[in-house]
């Protein structure tokens, strides 16, 4: 049974559940490589030496260079700030170390176009973060998408909404400043993965920001509360997504609706186990959506639990992350999404931006 040792930059939030994921995915889904936790790197020895010793990792650093360069470091996962990813991705694809890097890729469109790159030109295993996507529910609508149970795509609806700055009384942090942490930069990536995901690539689109709240205690907002886009898809289909942090009420609303020429599709991530289905089919008085639970049938449900409609949760979708990335490298060949895919997404945003300033249609192939 063949061991790799991980290395996990970032002790944090992501941090814990990568280290979390890496512990328990070699049981859960019995992978031909088993993940060892080697070593964690925070950033003073103090959190790197607690993060060692409460996920359980053989070392710990405040060095990066230090964990990338180690020979027991087999495969890199990046959980640190995004103006942090080009250097450490780079440094690794030079040893030839697969890399997991949380979304979004790099600080920005030009630092994720080096990443995916220096990733391509080394050949190496490369993924990114979208973990909502990875639900057994939406893999489940990605089939059904792509059987065709729904038809041709006419139009898709999509929204990443929360509301923990929905209160104006909330204090300023790190996230109220530069753009990068802004909505654009944290929740709209994971939508507009998922759009890409289950629709295609976006050919067109029209968008516009704003910042609601301009000052908290503490200090001034620098970045973006809520944005809304419009688009056009490459396979004809309209689209439109929203994205908020001050979405009050809102606590986890990855949400879609998608209609088809045959029926259509609903979900909403605060209620991550199930999927609504409608086929156009049978007498009109009997037609309506039906409300599937997900279970055993579904895609990476079963390793979880054998019994229908008992759930998965978010940490299960970081192990379902985990799964994919030591498949990737047990095969020698990235998985989706990888580095290009994460920079897909970094286009759109731009694009959205662009068009923002411009307040005009503006084409994805510009960026």
């Amino acid at each position: 049974m063949a061991e790799i040792g991980i290395g996990i930059l970032g002790g944090g939030y992501m941090g814990k559940a990568h280290a979390v994921a890496m512990s328990s995915v070699g049981a859960i889904f019995d992978t031909a490589l088993k993940p060892r936790l080697e070593m964690v790197c925070a950033t003073t020895p103090q959190s790197a030496e607690r993060y060692r010793a409460a996920y359980g990792f053989a070392r710990g650093t405040d060095d990066w260079r230090v964990l990338v360069n180690d020979p027991a470091v087999e495969a890199v996962v990046i959980a640190t700030p995004q103006e942090t990813h080009r250097e450490i991705a780079e440094a690794a694809f030079k040893l030839g170390k697969p890399v997991f890097c949380e979304k979004p890729l790099g600080a920005s469109l030009d630092e994720s176009a080096a990443m995916v790159a220096a990733a391509e030109a080394a050949g190496v295993v490369n993924m990114v973060g979208f973990n909502y996507i990875r639900t057994p529910a939406s893999q489940f609508a990605r089939q059904l998408i792509a059987d065709g149970v729904i038809g041709e795509i006419t139009w898709f609806r999509g929204e990443h909404t929360e509301d923990f700055y929905a209160d104006p009384e909330a204090p300023a942090t790190w996230r109220t400043t530069g753009m990068a942490n802004g909505t654009m930069g944290d929740l709209a990536p994971h939508m507009i993965n998922g759009a890409l995901a289950l629709i295609g690539p976006i050919a067109r689109l029209i968008g516009t920001h704003e910042t609601v709240h301009r000052a908290r205690p503490g200090g001034e907002v620098t970045n973006d509360d809520h944005a809304q886009l419009m688009c056009r898809f490459e396979n004809g289909a309209m689209g439109q997504m929203y994205f908020s942090r001050v979405s009050t009420g809102r606590k986890m609303g990855y949400a879609y609706e998608i209609s088809g020429t045959k029926g259509a599709i609903r979900f909403d991530q605060e209620d991550q186990n199930a999927l609504w289905l409608y086929r156009m089919e049978g007498p009109e008085a009997t037609r309506g959506f039906t409300k599937i639970l997900t279970g055993p049938a579904h895609p990476d449900y079963q390793p979880f639990c054998q019994g229908p409609g008992h759930g998965t949760g978010y940490q299960d979708q970081i192990i379902i992350e985990a799964k994919d990335f030591l498949t990737a490298i047990h095969a020698g060949k990235a998985l989706w999404p990888t580095f290009r895919d994460g920079h897909e997404v970094n286009r759109v945003i731009a694009a959205t931006l662009a068009s923002a300033d411009a307040e005009a249609w503006t084409d994805i192939n510009d960026y």
